[in-house]
């Protein structure tokens, strides 16, 4: 859209005439009806053009009052001096695609004439507007232009009594006004009119302002400045500011001036209305020295503040702590409210609610939000207060985003605890100074079935434990704290005892937290356990008794004891029958007080016309209650006689042979309670019946031992005859060895005067290496005949001095090799002793003769070891080791070859070589004994 080089002032002129949106007038719909009927057109208009709209103030045709600019046809008239005539829109491309011309109304024809004002401004038009495409006659343009130009008319009488009214208004308000007001010549500065206001103001008459310039009432420092600001503000309509004015009487005052372009008696001049503000600026000045040193003590408080507007929460200042800590620059604070501050609008609502029933808030706590968008928690403490003349509040924050965290996670292992206390299975109470409850775990209510909200006003301790003694036994256990388990009794909700066993730990504030745990089937089982622990321990006594001993009284006299201790009963018998089933009670243990039945021998009618055959089939009995048993009268006449109540009997029953499987009747192991009638265990019961049966044992083991006395006569007769052959068997081996040992000695000398006559040291090496190798095999039967065992040799002696011989041999200066031995008790047979002396000799032969070459120091150890079955032996030296190009299993050296063979085929062990640091032989094979 195209506008006037001088649209500006073509605007600001047309404001002047105040004509837009007034109400339609006679005279103006007059013109436009004159001029649509003498052109013959359906529509005529009169516009005037504003900044955004073309604003009809007459309409013929239309209905609508005003359209956009941007498609008013009226936009393009301005822009012309003369008349702008256009006889098909479509054809124009101006307008062939305004939406006035392609869609509804559809406007083809047009004819405008610009409404020119006297000082050459366009401010609409007179235009007519036709359907159809069309043109104007000569005399129907000069008839639209005289219209127009009486159209001018009208509007400039119109501007004028705008004028005049304004002129009279002016003067009014001017002259009356009671702030001073001046006219200036925009020019030359001069007064040309000032109010009465001015006159008292001021100090200087009407007529002295008139001789005076507006310079002359500044101060001489700001006579620059203003000619400066009224240079950059010329072209403005009006403008406002602050000065310092100069009073008659040299007084210096702050004023508020705001100036407007108006024409006056012909001069291009400003208006100024004036407000004196000394006062005000002395008060600002004031406040401004308050807020400075507000903002100074502000800005020292290390903690975030800020003062937020009551009424719509615009922040009016915080200082740099409130900044650095919601990451704000000062730049973010403008025209931003409190509410940004807070990472939930509900916790602002709430605080102020809080604060308006209170008139102030003290630590309320709540999460806000910085800059960036992370959250931080904060304590907030709020005030209302009056800054700046408006009611406000100060808000004080303090970070606690760490004691938050510390609090959070205190709660999150609070929690994790808690469902481990929950959970485990185990009573946990807590428990204070006074022995009031605080708090317990689900445990703790189901096993002892009280619930905690049933001790808030009540002990603990008294519905736990009734007993005031025993009560007193578990506050004392507690409060000690000894961190040890204690068991007690502790009675449940039913009223049943419980066997639990507890554990406290004291804490410094005085309380105890007590930890508990079921123990019942606990108990159950180690009483059942003590009880199986006493009837294993009698059975070991028993059968101790009956590997000890075989004297069948001594057993029999230990078990009915044993049995009496263990079950607590007034007597225990055990009854032999004979041939005829006369019984005889052969051991008893019996309470003093009680009849004594020991040696009693008994004639028992019932048992000798079949009653008892139930034992002979190996019955068992435990009667509780003789009288109710069912029992006949002469078994119940027989129990009275020895004041039996209760009984338990078990018969023992004995092997016919091991060639004809059966059993017979021995006789019985009987239990007597004698005080009172008893319920028995089953287990009981059972303890008798397996003690019956190392009874038989023992009778059969005397039995069996008298048979054997007879055999062991003859046995002792013919051991002496074999320890006397043996005896001189011992002798005659020994003889033999001695005799061997002797001969090879004889030999290993032979060889020793033999070596003394040769000259060649290859051959007296050889002779030497022969008769190490025979002094091995002599220390062999040397060993052996001073052996106490001529089958075995102790092999720790045997390669010490076989090693200590060697080094002797090779003439060794003591201390130059270190000999090490680190030998298990190993005892070998004669085969195996030979054949290790021979290995032995021959590797640590080798290692004195090339292990340390040009007279080296060094070390050999010999290790033997027993490991199961075998036998691990080691020979290690730490000199220069074999060449790594030997394969010493394929070699034409005597003793590595001699080795070898000893090895895998005399022992029948292996061999293995390890040549790191020096030469390590490890040799394993299996152990023989004598007879193998």
């Amino acid at each position: 859209m195209l506008l006037p080089e001088n649209e500006g002032q073509r605007l600001e002129v047309l404001n002047q005439y105040q004509i837009l949106d007034t109400p339609p007038e006679e005279i103006f719909d007059e013109l436009a009806q004159l001029a649509a009927n003498l052109c013959e057109t359906p529509i005529a208009l009169i516009s005037l053009v504003d900044t955004e709209r073309e604003w009809f103030k007459s309409k013929i045709g239309v209905t609508t009052s005003e359209i956009p600019r941007s498609i008013s046809f009226g936009s393009y008239t301005i822009l012309q001096s003369k008349i702008l005539i256009i006889p098909d829109a479509l054809q124009d491309e101006r307008l062939a695609t305004n939406p006035l011309v392609i869609s509804n109304p559809n406007f083809r024809f047009y004819a405008g004439v610009p409404l020119i004002s006297s000082s050459g401004f366009a401010l609409g038009s007179l235009c007519v507007i036709d359907f159809a495409p069309r043109n104007l006659t000569v005399k129907e343009e000069v008839v639209l232009q005289q219209l127009a130009r009486q159209t001018i008319r009208y509007l400039e009488l119109h501007r004028q009594k705008v004028i005049d009214d304004s002129q009279r208004s002016f003067n009014l308000l001017f002259s009356k006004n009671p702030n001073p007001m001046w006219v200036y010549n925009q020019n030359t500065l001069q007064f040309l009119d000032v109010n009465e206001a001015a006159v008292i103001h001021y100090g200087y008459s009407r007529e002295e302002f008139l001789q005076m310039r507006i310079t002359d009432i500044r101060t001489p420092e700001d006579v620059p400045i203003f000619r400066e600001y009224l240079r950059q503000k010329h072209t403005s309509l009006h403008f406002a500011g602050q000065w310092q004015h100069r009073r008659k009487d040299g007084q210096i005052i702050d004023v508020e001036i705001v100036t407007h372009t108006i024409s006056y008696a012909s001069y291009n001049a400003r208006l100024v209305n004036i407000r004196d503000i000394t006062k005000y600026k002395r008060i600002e000045r004031t406040l401004q020295e308050s807020e400075a040193r507000f903002r100074v003590i502000s800005e020292a408080i290390p903690i975030p503040l800020i003062i937020s507007r009551l009424s719509d929460g615009l922040i009016l200042y915080a200082n740099s702590e409130l900044m650095q800590t919601f990451r704000f620059s000062s730049e973010d604070l403008v025209n931003r409210k409190n509410l940004d501050l807070y990472h939930n609008s509900v916790d602002l609502e709430a605080m102020l609610e809080a604060l308006n029933q209170n008139d102030s808030l003290q630590d309320y706590e709540l999460k806000l939000k910085r800059a960036d968008g992370t959250d931080f928690w904060a304590i907030a403490s709020l005030q209302y207060l009056k800054f700046n003349s408006e009611t406000a509040i100060l808000t004080v924050f303090y970070d606690i985003t760490n004691r938050k965290n510390v609090e959070t996670k205190l709660q999150e292992q609070n929690e994790f605890l808690r469902k481990i206390f929950e959970s485990i299975p185990l009573m946990i109470a807590l428990i204070d100074a006074n022995g009031k409850l605080q708090w317990v775990n689900q445990e703790w209510e189901s096993v002892l079935g009280w619930k905690f909200n049933g001790f808030q006003t009540s002990n603990v301790l008294e519905a736990l434990y009734p007993n005031a003694e025993y009560r007193q036994y578990v506050i004392n256990f507690m409060q000690s704290a000894q961190r040890n388990w204690g068991d007690f009794r502790t009675q449940v909700r039913d009223g049943d005892l419980l066997d639990t066993s507890w554990t406290n730990v004291k804490l410094s504030n005085g309380q105890i937290i007590g930890i508990g745990q079921d123990i019942t089937e606990r108990k159950r089982t180690e009483l059942a356990l003590k009880a199986q622990a006493e009837r294993e321990q009698l059975m070991r006594t028993v059968a101790q008794r009956i590997r000890q001993s075989l004297n069948l009284q001594d057993i029999l006299n230990a078990t009915v004891q044993e049995v009496r201790d263990l079950l607590g009963v007034n007597r225990v018998v055990v009854y032999q029958f004979d041939s005829e089933m006369i019984g005889t009670i052969m051991a008893e243990s019996v309470e003093p007080g009680w009849t004594v039945s020991l040696s009693v021998e008994i004639h028992d009618t019932c048992f000798q016309t079949g009653a008892g055959v139930e034992y002979y089939q190996g019955r068992k009995r435990a009667i509780a209650n003789i009288y109710e048993a069912g029992l006949t009268d002469c078994h119940i006449r027989l129990l009275e006689r020895f004041e039996v109540k209760a009984n338990l009997v078990v018969p023992i029953l004995l092997e016919v042979s091991s060639k004809n499987p059966g059993s017979h009747i021995w006789g019985l192991l009987i239990a007597h309670q004698c005080s009172s009638f008893r319920e028995w265990e089953e287990n009981q019961l059972d303890l008798l019946d397996q003690l019956t049966v190392q009874l038989a044992i023992a009778i059969q083991q005397s039995s069996i031992f008298e048979q054997a006395q007879t055999e062991l006569v003859q046995r002792q007769k013919a051991e002496v005859k074999l320890r006397h052959a043996l005896a001189e068997k011992e002798v005659l081996l020994k003889e033999v060895h001695h005799r061997v040992k002797n001969n090879l000695q004889i030999v290993s000398s032979l060889l020793q005067l033999q070596s003394q006559t040769l000259k060649d040291p290859e051959v007296i090496k050889v002779l030497r290496e022969s008769q190490n190798r025979i002094e091995s095999i002599s220390l062999i039967h040397k060993n052996l005949y001073t052996s106490a065992n001529i089958g075995q040799i102790d092999v720790g002696d045997y390669i010490h001095n076989l090693a200590a011989s060697l080094l002797i041999s090779y003439q060794i200066w003591p201390g130059k090799i270190v000999l090490e031995t680190d030998i298990d008790s190993v005892s070998l047979n004669v085969d195996q002793a030979i054949a290790c002396g021979l290995v032995i000799n021959e590797l640590i032969s080798n290692a004195l003769k090339h292990a340390f070459p040009n007279q080296q120091a060094g070390k050999i150890s010999i290790a033997l070891r027993n490991i199961g079955n075998n036998i691990e032996m080691t020979i290690r030296d730490n000199g220069i080791g074999l060449p790594d190009n030997l394969d010493w299993t394929n070699t034409d050296s005597l003793g590595l070859s001699l080795v070898y063979d000893l090895v895998t085929e005399q022992l029948e062990g292996d061999i293995t070589l390890e040549r790191n640091r020096g030469t390590v032989f490890k040799i394993q094979f299996t152990q023989l004994t004598l007879h193998q």
